[in-house]
């Protein structure tokens, strides 16, 4: 996982999905995007020595709030989220912060929550309240409906990926260029060009295009003038080739795909 480190609080999305097997990893990237919410250094954040970071690595922030499966009578951890659990956070995001400009939620297994529970989720990620972040920690995305995922950037956490070369790169953001252009002629020509590639390479450019994305979506790169939904769209696209790619798909087919499907409408 990159280093989550931003000019300033304003660079945050107002939601993300944090993804790891391992709670503790997903805690740490929680601990981070949280205390860069709430710092109070003039940037870059988090600085990590201020008061409000020291807080929210200690879980006294007040502005930071844990939403977690509740237990029973018996001490027994239910099984799922509630959706009164939600509920109770909707009634609460709408409360101004107690000591910082802006408030998390972190919801840990979120892909514990129920349907119900995630429906009124969704509300929340559509029409989020001005100031509020969610933080949405789980094990497994693929338990959460696609519409909650479609509306936060997500993070795979403590991955250790190799940076890709910078040949690499170059041609992830020349297809994001035209991506975002929306020229859908340029593109097709583009994909044509390209679709000789092995497989090894098509894996590298798709995992390399996706982080390109990821990095939009969390503010480190320019968008190109793309909106966060349609940066969100053709993150999916692209995730969904990754799939096809590792099940040896055709790189041709692939490109063909990205070819009809790349320029959000």
């Amino acid at each position: 996982m990159r280093e989550m480190t931003f000019h300033s609080a304003d660079e945050l999305s107002h939601a993300y999905i944090l993804l790891s097997p391992s709670a503790e990893e997903r805690k740490a990237a929680a601990t981070a995007l949280a205390s860069a919410a709430v710092c109070s250094a003039p940037g870059p954040v988090p600085c990590g020595v201020c008061r409000a970071c020291r807080k929210v690595r200690a879980g006294i922030h007040p502005d930071v709030i844990t939403i977690s499966r509740i237990a029973d009578d018996k001490g027994k951890k239910k099984r799922e989220i509630s959706v009164d659990q939600i509920r109770n956070v909707i009634a609460d995001s709408v409360v101004l912060p107690n000591e910082a400009e802006r408030k998390v939620y972190v919801i840990d297994e979120a892909d514990t929550m129920n349907i119900p529970a995630q429906n009124a989720a969704l509300k929340l990620l559509e029409e989020p309240p001005r100031g509020v972040i969610f933080l949405l920690l789980a094990s497994n995305a693929e338990h959460l409906l696609e519409t909650v995922r479609s509306r936060c950037a997500e993070i795979v956490c403590g991955a250790q990926e190799e940076e890709p070369d910078a040949e690499t790169v170059k041609l992830g953001m020349a297809f994001l260029k035209r991506c975002a252009e929306k020229d859908e002629a340029q593109l097709f020509r583009w994909c044509a060009s390209n679709e000789n590639m092995d497989n090894a390479a098509a894996v590298a450019f798709v995992e390399c295009t996706i982080g390109l994305l990821t990095d939009m979506l969390c503010r480190r790169k320019s968008t190109l003038g793309m909106s966060d939904r349609e940066v969100y769209e053709l993150e999916a696209l692209m995730e969904k080739c990754l799939g096809m790619l590792r099940v040896n798909t055709s790189v041709k087919q692939v490109f063909g795909l990205i070819a009809v499907s790349a320029v959000c409408e």
